[in-house]
């Protein structure tokens, strides 16, 4: 007997494509899921295109068979809409969560030695269930990973004929090793671990090329530690179209980035603009009762892209090779917006920047990633365990997604962050707090 999945509205409006993600079972939704995601339809959020596309699923289903009979999917599971206890006469109606447990505890009634499964992103749906008796799972996609299960970089101690060869620019064969393409590597002297040496693999993941200028200067600053070091060889690359910088606060993950971007624009001429983009979740729902125009709604949200660009202006303004332009905060060159405004765009000959990247879910990073243009280069940072969204967590959230579907492609490079540089203070409280 096959196993039956009961999926929650938060499900859908997480991911769209979710029907995809189960196999060889029995899906079974009440009625008051499609009641609840109609309710999102008309939201211009990510939430309310997925509970478009959602509903646009189940209305070519339905061209297939009934619904309320159940039809058969590609991936060998069965879909079917309860719809027995629906009471159409009632002044108010279940939530979706109330007609879940009902229909779970009914299922199992009926078939005690096999329970219903209850999918749902809600916590206190999980709880819930669990207290009546009922197995309650979250919902991940298929490729969620811990987000410390990639780092981007290693530790490796080579014997003192290789450290030199490395020290001279030569490279090193390093298949046998089975890192991924431009993967760094932090190359110790074995008995000497003072005598080291950063690298990177090439692009085929096959040799250890050395990372020599480990002292550059991007506007005003430079590397503090070797992830540092490593991040700014990645954003500099011209061959490396996606960057991903993950790690707590106070590493410098945006300041990096934003300080690389202003360095290829004013002083290399490699892009036109520097785009720096931040999710809205925490305030969208507020905005339209602040005042003032959409730039004064969202310059608090935008405050910490400021701070960093006024950092780098005062850091450059020391610097005796001056990169930046008297007034960059100003310039055209320079844009802070919401993330709601890349949808529909293409964007070429700019170094775009994705900041809180760990609040997007992995579809709104594939909608982000699709809207890079020929000549553009992207970088999304975050720290994947300080997620604002509720749906979402360390595994399951689109910048840990994407870190994990490109780290075999020669186009991109991932980074995680640890030593905290903004002060002792802030990086005992990152640790500790």
């Amino acid at each position: 007997m096959s196993s039956t999945y009961l999926l929650d509205t938060n499900v859908f409006l997480f991911d769209p494509l979710a029907l995809n993600n189960f196999s060889d079972c029995d899906v079974v939704l009440p009625l008051e899921v499609i009641e609840e995601i109609d309710k999102f339809k008309r939201e211009s959020s990510e939430t309310g295109h997925n509970a478009r596309a959602t509903a646009q699923t189940f209305d070519e289903l339905r061209q297939r068979g009934s619904l309320r009979a159940g039809i058969n999917l590609d991936n060998h599971c069965r879909l079917r809409i309860a719809a027995e206890h629906y009471d159409f006469n009632a002044t108010q109606h279940r939530n979706a969560a109330e007609a879940l447990l009902q229909l779970a505890l009914q299922i199992q009634a009926e078939c005690p030695a096999q329970p219903p499964v209850i999918i749902s992103k809600n916590v206190n749906l999980r709880v819930k269930a669990d207290a009546l008796g009922l197995p309650a799972q979250d919902y991940e996609p298929l490729d969620a990973v811990d987000a410390t299960d990639i780092t981007g970089w290693h530790r490796r101690d080579l014997p003192l004929p290789e450290i030199t060869r490395l020290q001279d620019g030569g490279g090193l064969d390093f298949r046998q090793e089975h890192l991924q393409p431009n993967e760094f590597v932090f190359a110790r002297e074995i008995g000497r671990p003072k005598n080291a040496v950063c690298a990177r693999l090439d692009c085929a993941g096959e040799e250890l090329l050395p990372i020599l200028d480990t002292t550059r200067v991007i506007c005003g600053i430079r590397s503090l530690n070797i992830e540092q070091t490593f991040t700014i060889n990645a954003l500099l690359d011209p061959q490396i179209s996606l960057v991903t910088l993950s790690g707590k606060a106070g590493t410098g993950k945006t300041l990096l980035a934003i300080a690389a971007g202003l360095q290829q624009i004013f002083a290399d001429g490699r892009y036109q603009r520097l785009l720096v983009f931040r999710p809205t979740l925490p305030v969208s729902r507020d905005l339209g009762y602040l005042p003032g125009e959409l730039s004064d709604k969202m310059r608090p949200w935008m405050q910490p892209v400021f701070d960093a660009l006024e950092f780098i202006r005062g850091q450059d303004r020391k610097n005796p090779a001056r990169v930046l332009p008297h007034d960059v905060l100003g310039c055209p060159e320079i844009s802070v917006e919401p993330l709601t405004y890349i949808r529909g765009r293409s964007i070429p000959n700019q170094f775009i920047i994705i900041d809180e990247a760990q609040n997007l879910t992995p579809l709104e990073v594939k909608t982000v990633i699709t809207r890079v243009g020929a000549g553009s280069k992207i970088v999304l940072t975050g720290d994947p365990e300080q997620i604002d969204n509720p749906y979402l967590d360390a595994r399951s959230n689109g910048l840990t997604c994407l870190v994990k579907r490109f780290l075999p492609s020669p186009l991109s490079a991932h980074v995680t962050l640890i030593k905290g540089e903004r002060s002792e203070l802030a990086e005992t409280a990152a640790t500790l707090l």
